[in-house]
């Protein structure tokens, strides 16, 4: 049982360090937005590259996008917030309960 305990207490805590990882670089992206950087600048194109996909998918269902103001990365980062209160401290919980 220690060993699934242990599993559980490694993916609860890698999956919160990516979820924080990941909500920096929505954050910096947004940032970036405001400044109009280089596109052909390499952090630039990976920091696109990386974020435009999710991006991409919730712009489809907000209905606000047209108003100017992108309000993808707001629900993007209550999203992670939310997986991290919820999934990473339930396999957490878990992992404290198998042992």
């Amino acid at each position: 049982m220690f060993l699934i305990s242990n599993l559980l207490a490694a993916i609860a805590q890698v999956l919160s360090v990516a979820l924080t990882l990941y909500m920096w670089i929505i954050i910096i992206r947004a940032l970036l937005s405001w400044v109009n950087p280089d596109p052909y600048n390499p952090i630039v194109q990976f920091l696109y590259s990386i974020t435009e996909p999710l991006l991409y998918r919730v712009r489809r269902y907000l209905p606000m996008s047209n108003m100017g103001l992108d309000f993808a990365p707001i629900v993007i980062i209550l999203a992670i917030m939310f997986l991290q209160t919820f999934l990473v401290q339930s396999l957490g919980d878990i992992a404290m309960q198998l042992r």
